[in-house]
């Protein structure tokens, strides 16, 4: 393993020799977004072939004992009787309503806008971290400028399947020489516009073996981010954090090197805790590795985050 330092000086590299400041204008908020054309989406719905549809996202259920159901925080009360509230009288007829509050920046499968980040007062695109974060919102960066949505081709790679694991132990760092042989044994290229899901079989692990005490999961090594540039992808999604856990800098400010430099220099979207065991399965079964995803965020003016259920589409 490399020393703190030489990680250090990497990761800074990376935040300038990565970034897209300006490669799509001086006012853009959509980062690799931008590289989800027309075309782009014409070729990912050209993927479809059975029209087998599988969610990537937990369940958000406050009841759960699953700390990747129940989140940070999610609040519901029902408000029963509805229409008597509504109308001042009972009928034969009648609804509920309810109140819903998240706090998406947790264990929840939740989208992270380029606003959730920001490095030295700035974040993606140069803009003035004082301006993106805001205690009434995020009022440069926020997630209702995806608005048109995220669909275009996803790719997974299985990382556990290309080392003949179930799953990758806590603390394993996903390296780009293994990204691309998944690649290759898979026979899938990872292109322009692509959401790229890296499949770590960390819920799977956790399901049978239990939370490492340490919280310790496997994830990417910060080593993947030129591959992640070089091939222009517009999305990444990972079973968990996408940093390898424990980090491989023990320097603080370099400890979420994946979220540093894809949010702010490379404007790369991210996708935390995507339920990716269902997926890898029928990936499989189909030997099939790229599918239509459809991703439709909502559209919550100042958001940095937004809980989400990504589909793939077969």
């Amino acid at each position: 393993m490399m020393s703190d330092k030489t990680w250090d000086e990497d990761i800074l590299g990376y935040l300038k020799n990565l970034s897209n400041w300006g490669r799509w204008g001086d006012d853009d908020r959509l980062g690799t977004l931008n590289l989800i054309t027309k075309d782009v989406r014409i070729a990912a719905a050209r993927t479809v072939r059975d029209g087998t549809a599988v969610s990537l996202s937990c369940n958000l259920d406050p009841q759960s004992s699953d700390p990747r159901e129940h989140g940070t925080l999610i609040q519901r009360y029902m408000q029963l009787n509805e229409i008597e509230a509504i109308f001042g009288q009972s009928g034969r007829f009648d609804a509920v309503r309810e109140y819903v509050g998240i706090i998406a920046h947790g264990t929840v499968t939740h989208l992270d806008g380029l606003g959730h980040f920001s490095w030295d007062g700035k974040s993606y695109n140069g803009f003035d971290a004082s301006e993106v974060r805001t205690v009434g919102g995020s009022t440069r960066l926020s997630v209702h400028h995806a608005s048109g949505g995220i669909i275009t081709r996803g790719v997974l790679l299985d990382i556990p399947a290309l080392l003949g694991l179930p799953w990758l132990e806590p603390g394993h760092a996903v390296s780009p020489d293994e990204l691309k042989a998944a690649e290759r044994r898979q026979g899938v290229i990872v292109g322009a516009g692509d959401a790229l899901f890296v499949y770590t079989g960390n819920y799977a692990r956790e399901a049978a073996e239990g939370r490492h005490p340490a919280g310790h999961a496997a994830g990417l090594s910060a080593a993947t981010l030129p591959f992640l540039r070089e091939r222009d992808v517009a999305l990444l999604g990972v079973d968990g954090q996408p940093e390898v856990s424990p980090a491989e800098s023990r320097t603080f400010d370099f400890r979420m090197p994946i979220h540093t430099v894809s949010l702010v220099a490379m404007g790369l979207w991210l996708l935390d805790n995507a339920a990716l065991d269902e997926l890898a399965q029928t990936c499989q079964a189909k030997n099939k590795w790229e599918f239509l995803l459809s991703l439709l965020p909502w559209r919550m003016v100042g958001a940095t985050s937004d809980a989400v259920n990504p589909v793939a589409v077969f």
